[in-house]
């Protein structure tokens, strides 16, 4: 019977030192091997061109690197790109470069399918396979890293966590492949241009809080109103709207970091005064901004984008109360490339 392999990115530096160690070898072999994985971003043992041929065949005797593959790739008009990012087991998640100006982000997966039901998602009619390993979390940045310097001549500068699953549903898993991209022995990119996006799960917001950590928190709110919310995202009746704020709370006074609210305005949902208020009394509480986001219908079904004027009376109520907000119009639509509201087409 054929043992199956571990993924050797799952080792520690340390881990990896003492591997070494026990097999008769120098525990700088480990460092060596270490940088390859992650910050030269190796995709197989024979890539280790300074590391020998017998080591290199004793790695392969004991580990894999269950590296991901862009299966296919699509440019848009307005110069989005999207992955289809095959894995090793052969599932697919997508991850997507949106460019701007000053700024190119990558916005990424992080389980395959979803844990949660929002009605309105095209990941959430999958049903969650799993959760996404570090490593592959990790490959999407550097990947989408690649693109942005290959068509836009500059390494990326953001991270959105938007794409498919709930990132709070795979926190270990989330918080490790955080920790590479920003560690000097990683992409060593800057926390702070990092934004993880969540449904609202109040006990895990508290525990991001708890875990000091410095990238942002967005979160894709789309109604302050208890009944509407429920409805849209069924889900959220375990997580009423008390303890989101309750949460919200505890981070900003915890992290002293501004909260981002995604919001899409559908037309006969959320498009009247009722619900324009009750996003007004939601924005006082704790610092914040809001994304008001062009929806990217995902059928002929209930959910259609809201008229210009619902848009701009959510902009004017907003602005009165000295509330930043944006309209963040869809991108990639020729590619079907809506952040956030990813799906597998595959």
């Amino acid at each position: 019977m054929q043992i199956e392999k571990k993924d050797i990115r799952a080792l520690t530096k340390e881990q990896l030192r003492n591997f070494f160690v026990s097999n008769g070898d120098k525990a700088f072999r480990g460092n060596q091997v270490y940088e390859w994985l992650w910050q030269k971003r190796a995709h197989t043992f024979e890539d280790m061109t300074n590391v020998s041929k017998e080591t290199r065949s004793m790695l392969e005797a004991n580990f894999v690197i269950n590296h991901i593959k862009v299966d296919t790739l699509q440019r848009s008009e307005d110069g989005t790109v999207k992955n289809a990012v095959r894995l090793h087991d052969d599932l697919i998640v997508e991850s997507v470069l949106i460019p701007t100006e000053t700024r190119t982000t990558a916005c990424v997966s992080s389980q395959v399918g979803c844990s949660l039901d929002c009605n309105f998602c095209a990941t959430a009619r999958l049903k969650r396979m799993r959760n996404l390993e570090p490593g592959e979390i990790y490959d999407q940045v550097a990947a989408i890293d690649n693109e942005s310097r290959l068509y836009y001549d500059r390494p990326l500068s953001n991270i959105v966590f938007m794409g498919m699953g709930e990132p709070l549903m795979n926190y270990p898993n989330v918080m490790k492949a955080i920790d590479m991209i920003t560690s000097p022995e990683g992409l060593g990119m800057s926390p702070k241009r990092i934004t993880v996006s969540t449904s609202g799960i109040p006990k895990m917001i508290k525990k991001m809080a708890d875990d000091d950590v410095k990238f942002k928190l967005a979160v894709s709110l789309h109604s302050a109103v208890e009944e509407i919310r429920n409805e849209i995202m069924p889900f959220t009746k375990n997580f009423p709207l008390t303890d989101l704020r309750e949460s919200l709370e505890y981070w900003y006074r915890k992290t002293k970091s501004k909260i981002t609210y995604e919001y899409v305005v559908w037309k006969g949902i959320n498009d009247d005064k009722k619900s324009i208020d009750a996003l007004v009394k939601f924005c006082k509480y704790v610092p914040c901004k809001v994304n008001l986001i062009e929806y990217n219908p995902i059928d002929d079904g209930m959910f259609q984008q809201a008229s210009e004027d619902a848009t701009n009376a959510y902009i004017t109520a907003l602005a009165k109360s000295n509330i930043v907000a944006k309209v963040r119009r869809s991108r990639g639509k020729d590619i079907d490339a809506a952040c956030g509201q990813l799906a597998n087409k595959s």
